[in-house]
């Protein structure tokens, strides 16, 4: 299956759905409606052209089921984190896209993405001759907006078996290049976490249409 031409290698984008958006009541963070739609649809349509192809990871396919896409569950039982979905992404990538090498994983809660994500973060993969890339805003690293060897699958697996949770503390082995962006007026990573946030994203999305 081709995808859009660009200059880094082929990439698959995984959208981690898989938060159970406890300070927002529960439910599904991506639906919420920001600047005329949904964050997962904004999320979709800003990865779309720089990824050869794109899942979802999620428990539940029925749910997204508009969106044409495959949706992914872990394979990791008792709801094991964000590194569960990573895993799934790229498991699903190996099994079902083996000419594709590399996968990037994004939130569906952060209706800002930047347009040149996965360039630049394959460019600071290359110009720190890392393993892994990462973005980061405002001084704080986004450790779920990263770009991922597929070939790292069976390491992170057995990180998991080992009770590894948390990103930084898997990602904290590898060489990881820093891809940085400016957070005004619009930080690109700002997330969606409290029906604060929710409001504060729609005023962004009417004051910068083009964030």
């Amino acid at each position: 299956m081709g995808g859009p031409a660009h200059d880094y290698p082929a990439t698959l984008g995984v959208v981690l759905a898989g938060g159970r958006a406890l300070r927002m009541g529960g439910g599904d963070k991506g639906r919420i409606d920001v600047g005329g739609a949904a964050i997962l649809d904004r999320t979709l349509a800003r990865l779309r052209p720089q990824c050869d192809r794109l899942i979802i990871s999620a428990p539940d396919p029925a749910h997204f089921v508009d969106t044409r896409l495959p949706v992914v569950a872990d394979s990791v039982p008792d709801y094991a984190g964000p590194l569960a979905g990573i895993l799934a992404g790229l498991d699903w990538t190996a099994a079902h896209a083996a000419e594709i090498a590399w996968t990037i994983t994004t939130p569906s809660d952060c209706p800002f993405l930047p347009h040149d994500l996965v360039a630049r973060l394959h460019r600071a993969r290359t110009d720190a001759d890392a393993t892994l890339a990462c973005a980061r805003s405002a001084d704080r690293q986004h450790p779920v907006v990263a770009l991922w060897p597929v070939s790292l699958r069976d390491d992170l697996r057995r990180a998991l078996a080992d009770g590894v949770r948390k990103v930084m503390e898997w990602t904290a082995r590898y060489t990881v290049g820093i891809a940085e962006w400016p957070a005004v007026p619009v930080d690109p990573f700002f997330n969606v976490n409290t029906p604060e946030q929710a409001a504060e994203a729609a005023r962004l999305a009417a004051r910068y249409p083009d964030a």
